[in-house]
């Protein structure tokens, strides 16, 4: 099955924007195995469900974290886009 990526950009409480990524995750014979369709490359692995789940948040925020380091001093901008 083919997920679409799900984004939604919110403001929480602190004002600090909060996004959610569609993931996928399927069992390996070391436990499982996370990927994050919207970011290529992005992907994680863990014992249990929940441990593959919190590596991949930790791998998704790196990436962002690297993303904004290469478009560092470039005219970047951001777009909406309603998911349908």
């Amino acid at each position: 099955m083919i997920l679409r990526p799900f984004f939604s950009v919110a403001r929480n409480r602190s004002s600090i924007n909060s996004m959610t990524y569609r993931v996928v995750l399927q069992h390996s014979d070391e436990g499982f195995a996370v990927s994050c369709p919207g970011l290529p490359g992005c992907w994680s692995q863990g014992a249990t469900e929940q441990e593959a789940l919190q590596n991949i948040r930790d791998a998704i925020r790196e990436y962002l974290e690297a993303i904004g380091e290469l478009t560092r001093g470039q005219d970047v901008r951001e777009v909406e886009v309603a998911a349908g």
